[in-house]
């Protein structure tokens, strides 16, 4: 049991006598007790506030503060560039120019964001999780979360919320209810199902997109377009350009590709880019994409849609090569030293 004292005053006692509270200037609070299994990767504490989830994370060893250096980007904070990318992708934080703003630029959803992914590590304890985002981030997050967590292996990962919403996209191997006391294992749940639509569009559409591509924020007029919406709601946009060759015949690939950042971390972006490859195939084109973002390309060095090119993970020298005056000095250069992701959209054999 807890409990708490106050001093007694006019106050006080107006307030107990107007609602007729015996108060005697102390409370006390029996929060409930949780025994965790032994072996889970996530698991979930949920209730209403002041249940007792933040005296239950104390109890299971507190929850580590997180320190931030006012002069260094977010993704400084991490040992390696490659941690930083996947940790805040883990987290729902996708923008590449987020990830270089120091913390006190971010919002105060992309600042839980950016401590949950610091945070995120086997034995972790999270308070608060989702509580300061809206909805839409809450699902995207505990996706990302969810995945990045099982797919690493790590373990002891456990999370407090006042948010029920989140169960069925964080899918915790148990969940811990402080409104009834109750323990239930969900290991074997799965999440809803994601309806994506993809249509057709123009490249007008880009405007309500644009700011949020993290390369450049201009689009071909002659591209194909579209727009992938969920639930209604456009999600995400991408594009497709020919690609004049002397040696393929019918060859395309992909030219914009964006996510809106609340949606990030579901496997939208994937999504999208296997629908217009598969489009793409069934008319007899082939399609090339090129990434730089690592989990869209890992994914497909993994995925068997897609077929690595001789291009896939290697330097380009050869952008040095030439006189085309459409780039300068200094993006040929920085494209030459960049390795990205290259591959062909193969479908299923």
């Amino acid at each position: 049991m807890l409990s708490s004292r106050v001093v007694t005053d006019d106050i006080t006692r107006e307030i107990s006598s107007m609602m007729d509270y015996e108060f005697d200037g102390v409370t006390h609070f029996t929060p409930p007790k949780l025994t965790a299994p032994e072996d889970f990767s996530i698991g979930l504490i949920v209730g209403p506030s002041g249940s007792g989830k933040s005296t239950i994370l104390s109890d299971m060893g507190g929850v580590e503060s997180v320190e931030w250096d006012s002069g260094r980007a977010i993704a400084s904070h991490f040992p390696t560039a490659n941690e930083a990318a996947k940790k805040m992708s883990a987290a729902g934080l996708n923008s590449v120019p987020d990830w270089l703003k120091p913390y006190h630029h971010l919002s105060t959803g992309q600042k839980f964001r950016a401590d949950l992914a610091r945070q995120i590590k086997s034995g972790a304890l999270v308070d608060e999780f989702t509580s300061v985002v809206d909805r839409t981030v809450a699902k995207s997050c505990s996706v990302a979360l969810s995945r990045y967590v099982k797919s690493e292996g790590l373990k002891g990962v456990v999370l407090a919320t006042c948010h029920y919403d989140v169960l069925d996209w964080l899918c915790p191997d148990w969940v811990f209810d402080t409104a009834t006391g109750l323990l239930s294992r969900r290991g074997s749940e799965r999440r809803p199902e994601i309806n994506l639509e993809v249509l057709p569009s123009s490249p007008k559409a880009w405007g309500l997109f644009s700011e949020h591509h993290y390369l450049d924020a201009n689009i071909n007029s002659g591209s194909l377009c579209w727009i992938a919406e969920w639930e209604g709601k456009p999600v995400g946009f991408t594009s497709a350009l020919a690609m004049p060759s002397g040696s393929l015949e019918n060859a395309w690939r992909g030219h914009r590709t964006v996510i809106l950042p609340e949606y990030q971390g579901m496997g939208f972006g994937v999504r999208l880019s296997d629908s217009v490859g598969e489009m793409m195939l069934q008319i007899g084109r082939r399609f090339f994409s090129k990434t730089a973002h690592p989990r869209m390309g890992e994914y497909r060095n993994r995925s068997p849609l897609w077929k690595p090119t001789s291009k896939n993970g290697v330097m380009r020298p050869d952008y040095l090569i030439g006189n085309d005056k459409k780039f300068s000095a200094e993006h040929k250069q920085a494209h030459a030293g960049r390795v990205c992701y290259s591959h062909e959209y193969i479908g299923k054999c």
